[in-house]
């Protein structure tokens, strides 16, 4: 075609629209190549008659009106210059649990902010007070400390010293699953419960599930906080993008990469669909890892020791929402809260076993958008989301093509009715619009392996510190940098828009050193 560019990012979803502009604010000569023909990936919203679903944020934290500016997500959006272009709203509940067939079923509402949380877990927990306070100490030293590791270039004795000394809970506990460390502090049930409501966002029971990245997902939440952006999640994907644009890169939608060229073991362009090449000098990849290495690369050219790391991990569950847009209100329904975690069981192993099928798998996250953002839908309307998980690959093994829909709609409506359940309200002859996404529409519409929807399971032998350990050993393609979801900091919006973020700084710091730039 006849044009190099400085780097090209393949993908526009949120690690690529941030790796793309961090390039293109360097003055780097950016290219942005997005499959879809609107910027986001899950970062997207569509609409249903007159309904305005998001498709997949409940909340994101680190971000809005009362944040400083030291946490990362704030600090990356002030950097690249779109964080006055979005409008946020705070949220102060923090979520409803709910259990249904338990043998002492519990329902509890917790709010955010360390002492608010603290109080709360003591009415649930009586004299638990002292032990929770212990465990945010661990979560915010243990959160400091991942902090701090990030900002080191090289390691020494003075920094080894500086870890062991300053962080030691973080050395501690950086390889204990979220169970270990309640079981070390002897944590009550009841504390254990609110404490692990969230385990449904990340997928990997409490048992396996790493410390460090649960912990790390609660303090946003809890400490830092969560927001909703005012024109959903597409807004954010839509100024990221204006401001790429604003600094000029060049962004082509409905554009697919076909191949990854590589040379010398060196990435070096891209082949679209069209047959046409793009020249580059630098590539970062917002595809997964897995689509990466197995479907943009000729398999001469993949490191063995990246097939297999890819090998060695497990995905994390898969997706199924429903969208529904209801015409009443919240109010008028009776449905009180934001966020709810409705589970068959507080024991997440034992939920966990259950979401390996279809017939006994009732846990779902349930999001009233309204009792965030009152004017999102229609007056005497409302909005819900409802979102299950499916682990193992074999829930959906029964289903062909020919009974696919009744498949998704039985599901669909067993989901409906747990709501209706564990809330108290009903909701199905209110439904005026319905949308369903099951495991094999994420694989679709995302190119999501199995459809997963939380990219590599978190497990404690596979958290964050040991992802950014094999991260960084390992023979790579040269020039060729993953900017997206299943790295070190696993999927979700403000890992995603990290990891792009730190893959475009170290582009550009190798830009730096080829150049002779010290």
């Amino acid at each position: 075609m006849g044009k190099k560019y400085d780097v090209v990012v393949i993908g526009a979803g949120n690690g690529g629209l941030v790796a793309a502009t961090k390039s293109a604010l360097a003055g780097k000569k950016t290219l942005l190549v997005e499959r879809h023909n609107i910027p986001g990936g899950s970062a997207t919203s569509f609409v249903r008659g007159r309904f305005e679903f998001e498709a997949s944020l409940h909340e994101l934290c680190g971000i809005g009106p009362y944040i400083e500016g030291g946490r990362e997500l704030k600090k990356i959006f002030d950097e690249l210059g779109v964080s006055e272009k979005i409008e946020w709203v705070t949220l102060y509940e923090a979520f409803r649990m709910i259990t249904l067939n338990d043998k002492e079923n519990v329902d509890y509402t917790l709010p955010t902010t360390r002492k608010a949380f603290i109080d709360k877990v003591v009415e649930y927990a009586p004299g638990s007070r002292e032990k929770c306070e212990k465990l945010f100490d661990i979560i915010e030293e243990a959160n400091a400390g991942l902090d701090y590791l990030g900002t080191i270039q090289n390691f020494s004795t003075d920094i080894f010293k500086k870890i062991f000394g300053e962080y030691s809970d973080f050395i501690n506990c950086a390889g204990y699953t979220v169970n270990e460390l309640f079981d070390a502090l002897d944590l009550p049930k009841a504390a254990r419960d609110c404490f692990g409501g969230y385990w449904l966002y990340l997928g990997t029971p409490l048992d396996e599930q790493s410390f460090m990245h649960y912990f790390t997902m609660f303090k946003s939440y809890i400490i830092d906080g969560p927001v909703i952006p005012k024109t959903r999640s597409h807004g954010i994907s839509s100024a990221i993008l204006d401001r790429f644009e604003e600094l000029g890169g060049e962004a082509w939608m409905s554009t697919a990469v076909r191949r990854i060229i590589v040379r010398d073991a060196t990435a070096c362009g891209v082949e679209l669909e069209n047959g046409d090449i793009v020249d580059c000098d630098y590539i970062i990849s917002n595809a997964s890892p897995y689509n990466m290495y197995t479907k943009l690369i000729d398999s001469r050219y993949v490191p063995k020791y990246q097939i297999k790391k890819l090998n060695s991990v497990r995905l994390a569950p898969k997706g199924f929402s429903l969208f529904l847009g209801l015409d009443k209100s919240a109010e008028e329904l009776g449905i009180q809260n934001h966020s709810y975690f409705i589970y068959d069981t507080a024991d997440t192993a034992k939920q966990s076993a259950l979401t390996r099928g279809r017939a006994g798998n009732n846990m779902q996250a349930a999001v009233c958008l309204n009792n965030g953002l009152p004017d999102c839908s229609p007056e005497g309307t409302c909005i819900l989301y409802i979102t299950g998980l499916f682990t193992g690959d074999n829930a959906w093994d029964d289903v062909s093509e020919e009974n696919y829909v009744t498949a998704k709609r039985e599901f669909a409506d067993r989901m409906i009715s747990n709501f209706e359940k564990a809330t108290g309200t009903e909701i199905r002859s209110h439904i005026e619009e319905i949308e369903i996404a099951s495991p094999m529409t994420y694989a679709r519409y995302l190119d999501a392996p199995n459809g997963t929807i939380y990219g590599f399971e978190n497990t404690g032998s596979y958290g964050i510190v040991q992802r950014v350990v094999t991260d960084a050993v390992g023979k790579k393609i040269n020039h060729l940098y993953y900017g997206g979801g299943y790295g070190s900091k696993s999927l979700g919006y403000s890992p995603s828009y990290s990891t792009g973020y730190e893959a475009a700084a170290a582009v550009l710091k190798n830009i730096e050193k080829e150049a002779g730039i010290k």
